[in-house]
């Protein structure tokens, strides 16, 4: 049995990828870098639980089609 296994990562696939990145970005880039993503994460996450709660299209309807502001 032939299997294909593309996405086969071992631990010295990882370990070239971590040394290039770190030669790309440098030392102090990285943690900036991933603190950007996680807040972004964090947003998504909240943007798609207030989507979820039944209440905030009504809030949003009514503050963004306001007549008397124009």
């Amino acid at each position: 049995m032939n299997t294909l296994t593309i996405l086969a990562l071992s631990w010295q696939h990882i370990l070239i990828v971590a040394i290039l990145l770190v030669l790309l970005f440098g030392g102090k880039k990285i943690p900036e870098l991933m603190r950007g993503v996680g807040s972004g994460i964090k947003e998504f996450k909240d943007a798609v639980k207030e989507e979820d709660k039944p209440g905030s299209e009504n809030k949003k309807s009514s503050t963004d089609n306001n007549p008397s502001s124009n």
